[in-house]
């Protein structure tokens, strides 16, 4: 892990929310609690995939961090059971250049990665990003409405519906796709997006974007109705079109 000066807490920092740290790294679990603990999280630990599992469904973690390389599961299983079983947040951490593993987690719904060795301070920013989506907000101004398209968004709930039936959508899809239909038909590019959705710099290597988008596209392919879809705009980003619809090879 990279040294790093460690920031003072911060007034906003109290009552952030509660973690669980799962990784079989002692050393890196009893750093990252004491300095998460500083910044006003409550933090759990576990070192194993079991006594994650058992430790998620305890402590009612608002996030868990979950590290892919685990001593008796493998981290994916994981993530499965925990999806199966709960609606969680969850952060992966990677080893650098296990694109293949990022990808699957990605797939599997996990919320964000990090690949070690990492600044904690970026953890930590990625973490309350996570948290933030997750809250609902009172509604401020109007959505922008087109009533052509079927679709609503409820701001106060978090939750967009088409036709009337609510989607299942994840915060990052719901983020995506209320920011894609506030601008429909229009090329968003991914630095916008990456800073919008994910409030953080745009990096070429990272590919959580696009997997979002893919788990996103295949949602809205799937909706009774609905004639529109995600467009890949190459070398740009992608563009939400509501009709007519896209070549099949573009959603």
């Amino acid at each position: 892990m990279h040294n790093a000066i460690m920031p003072q807490r911060q007034p906003g920092d109290a009552n952030v929310g509660t973690v669980l740290l799962i990784d079989d790294d002692v050393e890196l679990c009893g750093m990252l609690q004491s300095y998460l603990n500083r910044h006003g999280w409550q933090v759990h630990v576990a070192h194993t995939g079991i006594t994650g599992i058992e430790a998620a469904r305890e402590s009612a973690a608002n996030l868990i961090v979950l590290d892919i390389m685990l001593p008796d599961l493998d981290g994916l299983e994981v993530l499965c059971r925990l999806q199966r079983e709960m609606d969680a947040r969850v952060l992966l951490l990677t080893e650098r250049g296990d694109e293949v593993d990022l990808i699957v987690g990605l797939e599997l719904g996990a919320d964000d990665y990090l690949a070690k060795p990492f600044n904690p301070w970026e953890l930590m920013a990625r973490m309350r990003s996570i948290a933030r989506r997750s809250v609902p907000r009172e509604p401020q101004d109007a959505e922008p409405r087109h009533p052509s398209d079927g679709f609503t968004v409820d701001v106060g709930t978090r939750e967009i519906a088409f036709a009337n039936n609510v989607l299942d959508l994840t915060d990052i899809e719901y983020a995506l796709l209320r920011l894609m239909l506030s601008q429909p038909h229009k090329v968003l590019n991914r630095e916008e997006l990456v800073k919008q959705v994910f409030e953080r710099p745009f990096r070429p290597l990272d590919r959580s974007l696009d997997m979002h988008i893919l788990r996103l596209r295949r949602k809205l392919y799937a909706l009774q109705g609905f004639g529109g879809g995600i467009k890949t705009v190459r070398s740009s980003g992608y563009m939400l079109v509501l009709d007519p619809l896209p070549a099949r090879g573009e959603i």
